[in-house]
């Protein structure tokens, strides 16, 4: 086991999920992204801040692929960050955030509450994302 999965792991094993599902939104966004072909998560905790989880596309130019952070809020609360020209928004329910993903404007889309409806909002964007990727990302 990785030290990137371990910290994922003890993280997910301590973090109680609340009324908004926070934690399930996360765990359901996470197999999305794991079920993957080729695609490569990092888990960057910053405790009292944000706790990240990047996916990168190992061959692809730009460092990441998206972003989910877990806000360090009362309560928790996602914000899932493209780069502004890798997914589109039709329901504007984004923000777009100048210089918000490394340096590159993002659309980043912020789940208070995990619904179906929000997380399948993201889980859209997240496979239009992979499709901006060459051939996509592979399940």
């Amino acid at each position: 086991m990785t030290e990137t999965t371990e910290a994922l792991r003890v993280f997910l094993e301590t973090w109680e999920d609340t009324p908004e599902h926070a934690k399930q939104g996360f765990v359901r966004l996470m197999e999305r992204l794991s079920a993957k072909e080729g695609l490569k998560l990092e888990f960057h905790p910053r405790p009292g801040l944000t706790y990240s989880l990047r996916a990168s596309y190992p061959h692809h130019h730009r460092p990441l692929l998206l972003m989910i952070d877990v806000i360090e809020d009362q309560p928790r609360w996602l914000s899932v960050c493209f780069y502004g020209d890798m997914v589109q928004d039709p329901e504007e329910k984004g923000a777009y955030v100048p210089g918000g993903l490394l340096g590159e404007d993002a659309l980043c889309f912020d789940l208070d509450t995990c619904t179906e409806e929000a997380v399948r909002y993201v889980e859209v964007r997240i496979a239009e994302a992979c499709q901006s990727v060459n051939d996509g990302c592979r399940q």
